[in-house]
């Protein structure tokens, strides 16, 4: 499908100046309130406390103030009582046969009248097969083309199209069935006025609409109700059509329309509209099997969109987790999104993107000078901005970043953070039914003329962001999620560490010996260290020159440990390392290395300083506690100590 256009020509703002005001003019005519019907049939207006009519349609005004249960016809008192306007029922009524149609809920009572038409009435038979060649059919672009082929072949008019309407409310005719001598109308698209929002209304609240002649001047309706109170003839049948539309149906050949509406939840996608070059209308009860068709067609396209569209979202869903999946590790977060194997435009695609966290901009792709594109972002303030058209909708900010035409701000939170996508112009051709300049229109309010197609050549645009604006706001999430789950990971870990050396610290101890010492399949044995006499270096050096010795200690241990061992500084200057799989005979061959690594001279500021470690050494027996482990290693250690120090007791 054809993304849908701004309705400017060239940046030219008077047809978008005319389709505005078409679109307030038919939003203020009375096309319920008409009052007048189509002169094929009969319309009664029933008051239910009294019985009476009044309301009638100018061809049976003699029954104004009279009851129509006067009759004696059984079947038209139980309609009156009893009938709805899904299942009319068939009587005859002043030597005629008519379908009666009622309308209850409606106030007064509306009834009408509809002549039969011989030879039509099994012709909705057709209806269940079209339904059956259908119900299999996958593909929407399919479907409704099959559909107006079976629509088509069930009606015998001469034309059978099916429209798409956009997001915007202008149509597509998607679909285009026809008699060899008509011209094509398949793919051009149609501004919003040509169906009006409240005709849109009527055509959810009621799913097929009948105009049998385009000529017919139809017949007024009388009533013995107030002036004040007309009747609203929204729901009805045979409802007249406004003399614009009329004359819009003349202007395109048509001389009798059946329309049926495709609905979708409370919303109108599209309408199949069945046109004829002479009058024609169809029976009430084919009409019926008709909306039943068209409620198939919607279910199907309902659920072909959602499949599409999860399958849609779950690829989409794949590559943003893949983008972002890096950030919770220990990856810096511009270089993932924006020079990674992949980037920000293998999910959102865009000519550019501009990530800005922290103050700092990166870039990927083609990109306006970023100073001055968050310049302008910062302008607009906070929050999520999108433009297509950015030289025609806000040409003081395209001004700034030329060359920018589609505009996508993502924010991230933080001050300022944002990521922002950049288009430039795409000019595009749209097929449209009917020249849309105003040449083609007697005045700015009238019907076009010509309904051939033209062609029309739309600047000043980028291509549409569509579904992809959802995917940036929720990969905007992604990125926010994952720095969030990164920071709290940071700190979590942090909590856990030894500010130091960089070592664990005695909490993950704690909470991490426990669960070893549990896993009953794993031998465990731990190497106590304590510095010998390390008090002196704080004495002679100072704490400063303390520490980086310390932090220097903790390299070397985690140097000679085991891949598998645990390096923990408790605190001071007593470090733990947790041998895994290890005896007592590993875990002392550990210790051994560490206090021969630690023997080494350590230099800082030019200053050399040399230390000793003595280490004790446990094995963990079944049922110890983490406490009395750590204890039996800390004596360990002193008997080292008291044995001489720089050695390793048992």
């Amino acid at each position: 499908m054809t993304d849908a256009p701004r309705l400017a020509f060239d940046g030219d703002p008077s047809r978008d100046d005319a389709e505005l005001l078409r679109l307030r003019e038919c939003a203020t005519e009375p096309i319920r309130l008409i009052g007048r019907i189509q002169s094929h049939g009969a319309l009664f207006g029933i008051d239910e406390q009294t019985g009476r009519v009044v309301v009638a349609s100018e061809n049976v005004e003699h029954w104004l103030g009279r009851d129509l249960r006067e009759t004696g016809d059984r079947t038209l008192s139980w309609a009156i009582d009893h009938g709805l306007a899904v299942d009319p029922v068939r009587t005859e009524f002043e030597g005629v046969m008519y379908d009666v149609i009622p309308h209850p809920g409606t106030s007064p009572k509306l009834l009408e009248f509809e002549p039969v038409m011989p030879g039509l009435d099994y012709e909705r038979t057709g209806v269940v097969g079209a339904i059956q060649r259908l119900a299999n059919i996958s593909d929407p672009d399919e479907l409704r083309l099959q559909a107006a082929r079976e629509i088509k072949a069930v009606t015998g008019y001469d034309r059978v199209m099916c429209y798409q309407f956009h997001d915007d409310g202008h149509g597509q005719v998607v679909a285009d069935e026809r008699e060899p001598d008509m011209e094509p109308y398949f793919g051009l698209h149609f501004p919003a006025s040509d169906i009006p929002v409240q005709a849109r209304a009527l055509y959810i609240e009621k799913r097929s609409r009948v105009i049998a002649d385009t000529e017919d001047p139809g017949l007024a309706i009388r009533t013995l109700l107030p002036e004040d109170a007309p009747v609203d003839l929204g729901p009805s049948e045979l409802r007249s059509a406004s003399p614009h539309h009329l004359q819009f149906m003349r202007n395109m050949g048509q001389a009798s329309t059946v329309s049926i509406s495709i609905v979708e939840g409370d919303r109108l996608v599209g309408m199949f509209t069945c046109a004829h070059r002479t009058t024609r209308r169809l029976p009430v009860l084919l009409r019926r099997a008709l909306e039943v068709l068209a409620t198939h067609v919607s279910t199907q396209l309902t659920a072909s969109e959602q499949i599409r569209r999860l399958r849609r979202q779950l690829e989409v869903r794949e590559r943003r987790i893949a983008l972002t999946a890096p950030i919770y590790g220990r990856s810096e977060v511009a270089s993932v999104l924006m020079s990674g194997p992949r980037t920000v435009l293998d999910v959102i695609p865009a000519d550019g993107a501009l990530l800005r966290l922290d103050g700092t901009v990166t870039t990927v792709g083609l990109v306006p000078a970023p100073d001055r594109l968050f310049t302008v972002v910062d302008e607009l303030g906070a929050g999520r901005y999108m433009w297509e058209a950015l030289p025609l909708e806000h040409p003081e900010l395209a001004i700034e970043i030329p060359g920018v035409t589609g505009l996508l701000v993502v924010p991230l939170g933080g001050d300022g953070d944002a990521l922002v996508f950049v288009r430039s112009e795409v000019a595009r051709t749209v097929d449209w039914l009917g020249d849309q300049r105003p040449g083609n229109r007697d005045t700015a309010l009238s019907p076009r003329r010509s309904f051939s197609a033209w062609r029309e050549s739309v600047t000043g645009r980028s291509l549409p962001w569509g579904e992809h604006a959802q995917d940036a706001y929720d990969l905007g999430e992604d990125i926010r999620a994952a720095i969030v789950a990164r920071t709290q990971a940071e700190l979590a870990e942090l909590a856990l560490r030894d500010a130091l050396t960089g070592l664990h610290n005695r909490r993950f101890l704690d909470e991490q010996l426990q669960e070893l010492l549990d896993d009953s399949g794993k031998a465990i044995a731990v190497v106590f260290l304590d510095l010998d006499d390390f008090k002196l270096v704080n004495d002679t050096h100072g704490h400063e020159v303390g520490d980086a010795v310390l932090a220097n200690v903790g390299k070397r241990l985690s140097g000679v440990a085991r891949t598998s061992d645990v390096v923990v500084r408790l605190g001071g200057d007593e470090f733990v390392i947790v041998c895994i799989d290890a005896g007592a005979e590993e875990a002392a061959a550990v210790a051994g290395r560490a206090i021969g690594v630690l023997r080494e001279p350590i230099v800082v500021r030019d200053t050399v300083i040399s230390v000793n470690a003595s280490a004790g050494v446990v094995a963990a027996g079944r049922g110890v506690s983490p406490r009395d482990l750590l204890d039996a290693a800390d004596a360990a250690m002193y008997r080292a100590k008291r044995d001489g120090g720089g050695r390793t007791s048992v």
